[in-house]
């Protein structure tokens, strides 16, 4: 877990290349790298309880009338499944590090605009549920039935998460042509999205 200051120092640019961008204009916030999902998953033994969940899921004929409830049962085990108390514990030390650890946060995907708020005090469990949300969002009906499509399978690839502060941003073009970018995200905070 590293503030974005430290991804900085840390990373080489093309590991989450928006959070290279967005520590270059002095943003604050945490980058929830990919193998903290991925301790997340393995911890909470989530491969095999969803591989016994998706089983009956022929990917060659997918039934969607019996995928839709799947895919809601699976997304509740993603927000209710524990994290380890030593990896809550960097959690709240990286948000505390970033200033983060009170007030109001967005988290999501590097690249994204889709995000989940969250009003924070300390020592920062709403932006932790914030995150499983958004990691839960991996298993909604439509991001399953087109991983399906596309993979022929339910499984995915852990990926970043970041933390950002204030509100989920909206798009700034004037910013986005200023900054040489597709996409820059503005909030009342400020910057907080470059893709």
């Amino acid at each position: 877990m590293l503030t974005f200051e430290e991804a900085a120092r840390r990373l080489p640019d093309d590991v989450v290349p928006e959070v290279a961008r967005l520590a270059a204009q002095g943003v604050a916030g945490v980058l929830v790298p990919p193998d903290f999902e991925e301790a997340f998953y393995r911890g909470g033994n989530l491969p095999e309880q969803l591989g016994r969940l998706f089983a009956a899921i022929n990917p060659a004929r997918i039934d969607e009338d019996a995928l839709e409830p799947l895919a809601v049962r699976a997304g509740a085990l993603i927000r209710t499944t524990y994290l380890m108390d030593d990896a809550v514990q960097a959690f709240y030390r990286a948000l505390d590090r970033a200033g983060l650890d009170r007030g109001e946060v967005h988290v999501r995907r590097p690249g994204t605009q889709t995000a989940e708020a969250a009003h924070v005090t300390p020592p920062g469990t709403a932006a932790l549920q914030a995150v499983k949300r958004v990691w839960a969002a991996d298993w909604t009906f439509g991001a399953v039935l087109d991983r399906l499509d596309t993979t022929a399978g339910v499984g995915l690839e852990a990926r970043a998460t970041l933390i950002l502060p204030g509100p989920p941003g909206r798009p700034d073009p004037e910013q986005a042509a200023r900054l040489g970018v597709g996409t820059a995200l503005v909030n009342p905070a400020g910057l907080v999205g470059l893709f």
